[in-house]
């Protein structure tokens, strides 16, 4: 159970530095056991990292403790279905459609100190409430796998499982699942 003290709020761009050093910490600890190290960097330093759009968007939420950052994650009303600034494009993503797109969950990490304590189910209950109000009926995810358990308990199912490339050649074993909000 998400202890009553963590609070979900909007990330902001002075929590950056601190995210940059959660995100990582978070990938090397709680990976190992289903990815291999040389997985595990090839995602730290090619894929995984705050994106600012989500940010500047007011759709990415950090989990606050005694001060400091806990947990984070958001979701998208833009194309984009994973990785931080590092591997998009310039510019900003474009807009999908409501009516027609699911929403896309994305960037969620916990400190390995506070994970399994229901703070990812938190930041998922959030993203999809604020998604529900925007007006998406559905909610789509690409999971790491040690994402994976969370997203299934919280309702979404696996429509495929794919690898997602990096530059330096080493593919990272992901799953594309969604969920109705409706």
């Amino acid at each position: 159970m998400c202890p009553a003290d963590v609070l979900i709020r909007p990330a902001t761009p002075a929590d950056v530095p601190e995210l940059d050093r959660l995100i990582p910490e978070s990938a090397r600890r709680l990976s190992p056991g289903f990815y291999t190290p040389a997985e595990v960097e090839a995602a730290v330093v090619h894929v995984f990292g705050v994106d600012s759009q989500l940010i500047a968007d007011g759709t990415y939420f950090v989990a606050m403790s005694e001060g400091r950052i806990v947990g984070c994650g958001g979701w998208s009303r833009r194309k984009t279905v994973y990785g931080g600034d590092r591997a998009k494009g310039a510019g900003a993503d474009a807009l999908i459609d409501p009516a027609t797109d699911p929403a896309r969950i994305r960037a969620f990490f916990i400190h390995p100190d506070w994970a399994r304590r229901g703070i990812g189910r938190r930041l998922l209950a959030t993203c999809e409430a604020a998604a529900r109000a925007a007006g998406f009926a559905a909610a789509e995810l690409v999971a790491t796998l040690p994402g994976e358990p969370l997203y299934a308990a919280c309702g979404y199912a696996v429509l495929e499982r794919l690898s997602a490339p990096t530059p330096g050649g080493v593919g990272l074993p992901v799953v594309r699942m969604g969920k109705r909000l409706t």
